[in-house]
């Protein structure tokens, strides 16, 4: 997708303010903020001072309110690793112009060339966990609706127009790119894919969802420190409150998920397991809250 120089979008600035469109003059110095500038205004034209490109907070709890154009956004949570999100970015700018923000845990590294009008980064030193960080970017981040992707997941076509689509008619809470029944007859310790159609839970490799759906269920975990499995809590709790979760295929493919894979195997397995004791401690036996089977 072709992104505008700060030049272009400085003198629609100057010809919206020059029609009385302040709003679509302050979405355009927001623009050019993104880009490392701020506009000034000055006789006869415009001048660019460089700024920071992006801020760098102590955690998500310094985290302020994120304007975005349109009904949809895409959300990243990048814990190392800063040049595979890159190369995910990247992806998602060939396919669709939908805005995406990047959660970033310490160094941003590779991820700072890709800042433009329709990516941004926050930095964080402190990581309170990937529950609180998911929560933070779903109740600062203003869209209606709002994507929770993995950096290892790439685009390979336009994957946000179909999830948007099926959004909009207001039948499912959320939709998803991989998910699938929960096994009762194992007491809920397995999730079966049953391919695209209706399930009980979806997986945050690409997970959209309605904001203030998500908002009303509770939203993530807190106390879910690592990603594995706090998606599949959140599944629940959203059906729980009575919301419809749909599968569909997508023009998608993952690389390698350096979040399991390339994670201290204690750490990981220490903390899936306390979050799929809790989902057990709470919905195990609760099939009403489940979709229908098939």
């Amino acid at each position: 997708m072709t992104t505008k120089s700060k030049e272009e979008l400085a003198q629609e600035r100057l010809d919206a303010r020059a029609a009385k469109d302040f709003a679509k003059a302050d979405q355009l110095r927001d623009q050019i903020a993104a880009l490392g500038f701020e506009v000034i205004d000055v006789a006869g034209g415009f001048e660019f001072r460089a700024k920071e490109r992006f801020p760098t907070l102590a955690s998500t709890r310094d985290l302020r309110p994120i304007k975005i154009t349109g009904d949809i956004a895409i959300a990243m949570i990048v814990d190392g690793f800063a040049a595979d999100a890159a190369e995910s970015v990247r992806t998602i700018k060939a396919h669709t112009n939908t805005p995406v923000i990047a959660l970033v845990v310490g160094d941003p590294a590779e991820l700072v060339d890709e800042i433009d009008t329709q990516f941004q980064l926050i930095a964080i030193t402190e990581n309170f966990g990937w529950g609180e960080n998911a929560n933070a970017l779903l109740k600062n981040i203003s869209s209606q609706y709002l994507v929770i992707m993995d950096p290892s997941t790439r685009f390979t076509g336009d994957a946000m127009a179909p999830v948007l689509a099926e959004l909009s008619k207001g039948e499912y809470n959320a939709v998803g790119w991989r998910g699938g029944l929960v096994n009762t007859e194992d007491e809920w310790r397995s999730v079966d894919d049953k391919g695209a159609g209706e399930v009980d839970v979806l997986f945050s490799y690409f997970l959209a969802i309605n904001c203030l759906d998500a908002t009303n269920a509770g939203g993530f975990n807190n106390r879910a420190i690592y990603y594995r499995n706090a998606d599949i809590e959140f599944s629940l709790r959203l059906r729980h409150a009575n919301g419809r979760l749909l599968q569909i295929d997508l023009p998608l493919e993952q690389a390698r998920h350096h979040g399991y894979y390339d994670t201290d195997e204690e750490f990981r397995e220490v903390q899936s397991k306390k979050n799929y004791d809790r989902i057990l401690e709470r919905f195990r036996g609760k099939s009403a809250i489940l979709s229908p089977r098939r």
